[in-house]
């Protein structure tokens, strides 16, 4: 599913214009994005957890010329998914 799909499915379900149902969604994406920025910990129950991770330095490769470089630390954006979405995606069968 892409963004664009996200926002028409949310629109239909809510009986919403496209553009009205584009704004909540970019608002959603947005609010995550800022508070990752700021390092706060965004929380979705049943959904997951939206974290930042320190990334340590290190060496690679360049894909295309195979020479070293090296990589500097830095922090990335990491998603821990919730027991609501892997029971989702992975349901247990009924006796």
């Amino acid at each position: 599913m892409t963004k664009s799909e996200l926002i028409a499915m949310y629109a239909k379900s809510r009986d919403r214009k496209r553009k009205d149902a584009e704004a909540d969604v970019n608002f959603i994406f947005d609010t995550i994005c800022a508070s990752l920025a700021e390092g706060e910990k965004v929380v979705l129950t049943g959904f997951g957890t939206f974290d930042v991770r320190d990334r340590k330095e290190k060496r690679c490769l360049n894909p295309r010329t195979g020479d070293p470089i090296q990589l500097p630390a830095g922090k990335a954006p990491a998603f821990k998914a919730g027991r609501g979405l892997k029971e989702a995606v992975n349901p247990k069968e009924k006796d």
